[in-house]
């Protein structure tokens, strides 16, 4: 029998990130990724890849994309398959793919999808395409057996994470852009320990929501821009 709620990192491309919007010296090129979940409702997409923006967006972050069917067939996988998909958030970069999946839910938290279409955030085209089938939540859902969605905003109101649950009952958390870097989260997991430990002011501050993250039983927790993962 085949063991429910894997995870498979797909590699969607990159984009370089100009130095003045990574906070470094130089340019810092970033990783697009997504992930599978094999569910017991059907095969589960987190996030969908680059979508295509204004010339202005292309110029700015010089994408090198990869075809999401490529990458799925790379998995034994074509679009057909696909019965769920989760978007971390409703960026250009997250949801790219999601056209060429009409008919499947998209789950998205409903802060994040009245923030884009409010217009100034994201691609319309990308959002409210034909066929788009945009199931909205408010809050923690369970969207598959042992498959749950989290608030995590930070990034953006709206951004939400993965839970998924195996068998042995630790869980694999998709992080999507909670963190831009592995490294990122580790700081905050630090941070929240040193306030935990009564650490004099000043602190850097981490997210609220990691204390719930904290409490589970983590495996490992996977991102959308950094092929590094974080381990207990």
């Amino acid at each position: 029998m085949t063991e429910r709620n894997v995870v498979r990192r797909l590699d969607l491309g990159y984009f370089i990130r100009p130095a003045a919007e990574a906070g470094t010296p130089h340019p810092r090129v970033e990783a697009v990724l997504a992930y599978l979940v094999d569910s017991a409702d059907g095969l589960l997409l987190f996030d969908t890849g680059l979508g295509r923006g204004d010339d202005g967006t292309e110029a700015h972050y010089r994408p090198h994309r990869r075809p999401l069917p490529e990458a799925l067939a790379e998995q034994g996988v074509r679009l057909a398959d696909i019965a769920l998909v989760v978007n971390c958030h409703l960026h250009f970069d997250h949801i790219g793919g999601n056209p060429l999946l009409p008919g499947r839910p998209i789950f998205t938290q409903s802060v994040e999808l009245a923030t884009a279409r409010a217009g100034d955030y994201t691609f319309d085209h990308l959002v409210d395409f034909p066929g788009a089938e945009l199931r909205e939540l408010d809050g923690e859902a369970e969207i598959a057996p042992g498959v749950r969605v989290i608030p995590t905003p930070g990034h953006t109101a709206g951004h939400q994470s993965l839970v998924v649950s195996h068998p042995d009952g630790s869980v694999t958390v998709l992080a999507g852009q909670a963190y831009d870097l592995a490294t990122d989260f580790g700081c905050a997991v630090l941070a929240r320990r040193a306030a935990a430990d009564g650490a004099a002011e000043p602190l850097p501050p981490y997210q609220p929501w990691l204390d719930d993250v904290l409490a589970l039983d983590l495996r490992r927790v996977h991102f959308a821009h950094d092929a590094a993962t974080w381990t207990p």
